[in-house]
């Protein structure tokens, strides 16, 4: 899927200002609203925009220790440790990975108890062989698309 320069307006909107109405979008991009619409269709059939919904903050929910956690599985046993983990609401997400390990998890707890607990579950899990982990000191980037896409845009404008 090809992303222009008025999607890339777009996105930036909707990062920017995520509380506002479509006819606001619209007003603001100077385009009429099914326009717009069409637009957004578009990037949602398309993978682009994935999701809509207000960011939480895990550590104003009581769980401020932020950890990653690699995990090695028996050969022929990842999806059924990937679906496992699934089960574990303290695990944020978990991605499959190449390097040291099978998969990566980013796992919130409200204590270093509570991480070892955690880890301990995992261990357990049919398949786990090991597990490492990595605990956050401090978010130096949060997580962030606004600079992707406008790179993504100045490309589509050359």
């Amino acid at each position: 899927m090809t992303v222009d320069t008025l999607d890339t307006r777009i996105l930036r909107l909707l990062i920017e200002q995520p509380r506002t109405s479509i006819r606001e979008y619209a007003r603001l991009l100077g385009i009429a609203r099914g326009t717009l619409q069409a637009r957004l269709d578009r990037m949602e059939r398309d993978g682009v925009i994935t999701g809509t919904g207000p960011m939480l903050s895990p550590a104003a929910l009581g769980h401020p220790v932020l950890a990653f956690v690699h995990i090695e599985v028996t050969q022929g046993h990842l999806d059924e440790v990937g679906d496992a983990l699934a089960a574990v609401p303290e695990i944020i997400e978990a991605f499959s990975i190449t390097g040291g390990g099978d998969l990566l998890t980013r796992v919130a707890a409200r204590d270093n108890a509570h991480l070892e607990d955690v880890i301990q579950r995992l261990i357990q899990l049919p398949g786990v062989v090991r597990t490492r982990t990595e605990v956050a000191l401090r978010e130096r980037v949060a997580h962030r698309l606004l600079p992707l896409v406008e790179s993504v845009g100045r490309a589509a404008a050359k």
